[in-house]
């Protein structure tokens, strides 16, 4: 990735991490020491992620479909996250990351909740990468919960539906600051996106690497960004439009 200027590289970075069991199974070993492997995996990520520049991180760490797998997954799978905090947040705080968090927390275990609030409040003043955990979380789920709010922002006139538009249903969203998605990585060779910030990725660019989770590191981040780099990206607008610098529709 030498060479590649700063102004080529995505805002946001969003990534779907896929093949953790299927890391572990190959190598002969429990599930959950693919799980394990991938939080070496995320560890990784958001160094390289924040030395290379990307100003926004979002990993689908948890998804609301997740629920359904067997119970002692899902156990290990929600102490995932409070293991992460409690040995990463002082080189996250060096680092001047800032966590956020999208998706249903209020169907955490309750010291999930509590590691995860302590992490978005230690991190509020930090003012570098934003680092974004999708737990419990399900696009659909998240437009129709900012719908929601929003009819109940109508009950209370607050708003009025002639005066709505996309700028200002995304306010309702989760994480009304979150940008739209520019890439989205999914590792473990799966060709599609599993109800993961269908909102933001409306004109994602998307990287489906074959590489599963625990073996995606900084060399097939970089490999991503500079597939990222060497795109035109059109917005709905021709060749022509975006060589003459006309504006996306």
């Amino acid at each position: 990735m030498q060479g590649l200027r700063r102004e080529r590289l995505p805002k946001h970075v969003a990534v779907i991490m896929d093949g953790n069991g299927r890391w572990a199974e190959r190598r002969g070993l429990e599930r959950s020491a693919g799980h394990r492997a991938g939080v070496e995996a995320v560890r990784a990520l958001v160094r390289s992620s924040e030395e290379l520049g990307i100003g926004w991180l979002t990993l689908y760490a948890f998804s609301s479909e997740n629920w359904s797998r067997p119970r002692a997954e899902v156990e290990l799978l929600m102490k995932l996250p409070e293991e992460f905090f409690e040995t990463e947040l002082p080189e996250v705080v060096r680092r001047n990351v800032r966590i956020l968090a999208i998706g249903r927390q209020d169907r955490l275990p309750p010291n999930v909740r509590r590691s995860l609030a302590d992490a978005v409040v230690r991190t509020q003043g930090c003012t570098g990468m934003r680092l974004v955990f999708a737990l419990s979380y399900g696009g659909r789920g998240e437009i129709v919960e900012a719908a929601r709010r929003l009819l109940r922002d109508h009950e209370l006139g607050r708003v009025e539906p002639e005066s709505l538009d996309e700028k200002g249903f995304a306010a309702y969203l989760d994480e009304p600051e979150l940008p739209d998605v520019d890439l989205l990585i999914r590792t473990g060779g799966e060709r599609r996106i599993s109800n993961f910030l269908l909102w933001q990725s409306a004109y994602a660019e998307l990287v489906l690497s074959d590489v599963l989770w625990p073996d995606f590191g900084r060399a097939e981040l970089e490999a991503a960004l500079d597939d990222y780099a060497g795109r035109e990206r059109r917005f709905g607008r021709t060749s022509a439009q975006v060589r003459s610098g006309g504006s996306p529709r």
